[in-house]
């Protein structure tokens, strides 16, 4: 009788994945409400602006519109989730059930960024938003503990870069950077509005020794790149998938990096890519496509992440399953991207090798070992290596 042994690592199962522990880097607070909470929420406020008003229905509007092809359609969809997210209940309770959401789904820490400037038409200032949205935080991390799961969420504020207030921003950020804001964040429509009209926040930023990244290289192309880094200085890339337009591939596969290109992987600049995302606003054409593969085969800084996850329909797990359908993927590979993200978190040194070495590497080990027994258990016909 012979031993039948696995002559390579088979792809993990949704199971594993989901159980695996993760790490997410770029998820919009306003982009992953409940649909339940957003119709009942609106009930609340008065707010009759839902294009449905099951649950079900929404969640699948919300998918359908986000699916345009376009970054701008994409972006009108957060019309919704703002409206209903005006007091401080709101947020409590959206940030709450993000923190038991994310820690349901395997993610150990996370960083959600949202724009203060977009929650005050009901009469909150700026101080009052930050306090809710921490407040929610708490919340779910107590609520995820109570249900087995841990789970650390930092949040990023988000400067809207077609606006005015990113100073102003930048030093609310600065002011709760021990409360829980660990940065700060540009975002909106790339095109027209380049990170530069905000030098006055990335120069005091730095100033204060603080961290931030940009939304750059998701519609916009290489020049949105090299600005955020070169003029502007930001720590990581929001995106950032059209590095890719810097990078030549031979028929024979020899890829060859232009100096920008080169400049990214030799910094470790870290890339926050988005695939589901990015293939609803045009950026990829397909998940088999998308130039995930080929930055992780060439060694960039380069880390999966949500984006949205009521308008992609996601999760971190199911990214994980798509580029694992894709591209055969792993649980070292996942692990890879995983500690990626979290030696590109910006929380201090000490923190992200804590949470690699106590968390993250463990949870995987664990999840090896249960792959190995099931793989070499005894089966019809043969015998298992431990026998």
């Amino acid at each position: 009788m012979t031993s039948q042994l696995p002559t390579a690592p088979k792809p993990p199962t949704a199971d594993q994945i989901r159980r695996a522990p993760k790490v997410l880097l770029h998820d919009h607070l306003d982009g992953g409400p409940r649909p339940g909470t957003l119709i009942e929420l609106a009930g609340e406020t008065g707010y009759q602006g839902l294009p449905e008003t099951e649950a079900d229905k929404l969640g699948h509007w919300f998918r359908e519109a986000s699916d345009s092809g376009s970054l701008e359609r994409y972006l009108d969809t957060f019309t919704h989730t703002n409206a209903v997210m005006q007091t401080r209940e709101a947020l409590v309770r959206v940030a709450a059930e993000c923190a038991e959401d994310l820690a349901e789904d395997g993610v150990v820490y996370a960083e959600v960024r949202y724009a203060p400037e977009l929650h005050l038409a009901a009469g909150l200032g700026l101080e009052e938003v930050v306090e809710a949205v921490n407040e929610g935080f708490r919340l779910g991390e107590r609520r995820a503990r109570e249900n087995g799961h841990r789970i650390r969420v930092g949040t990023l504020l988000t400067a809207m870069r077609h606006a005015a207030r990113s100073l102003e921003v930048a030093q609310l950020a600065n002011r709760h950077r021990d409360s829980g804001v660990v940065g700060f964040d540009i975002a909106g429509a790339e095109a027209g509005h380049p990170p530069t009209r905000h030098l006055d926040a990335f120069d005091y930023l730095r100033h204060e020794n603080n961290h931030f990244t940009i939304h750059a290289g998701e519609a916009f192309g290489l020049p949105s790149i090299w600005e955020a880094l070169q003029r502007c200085g930001a720590d990581r890339l929001g995106h950032g998938v059209r590095i890719v337009d810097d990078i030549t591939v031979a028929e024979d596969g020899t890829a060859t990096l232009g100096r920008l290109a080169s400049y990214v992987r030799d910094k470790r600049v870290p890339l926050e890519l988005c695939p589901t995302s990015n293939l609803q606003t045009g950026a990829a054409a397909s998940y088999a496509e998308h130039p995930v593969d080929l930055l992780r085969r060439l060694r960039f800084r380069v880390t999966v992440n949500t984006d949205n996850r009521l308008m992609s329909g996601t999760s971190v797990s199911r990214e994980f399953e798509r580029l694992t359908e894709a591209f055969g993927y792993t649980l070292d590979d996942i692990a890879w991207f995983t500690v990626n993200a979290m030696k590109s978190a910006f929380i201090p040194f000490n923190e992200r090798l804590a949470l690699i070495n106590d968390v993250i590497k463990p949870g995987y080990a664990a999840l090896k070992s249960e792959w190995l027994f099931t793989e070499t258990a005894p089966t019809s016909g043969s015998v298992s290596s431990r026998g």
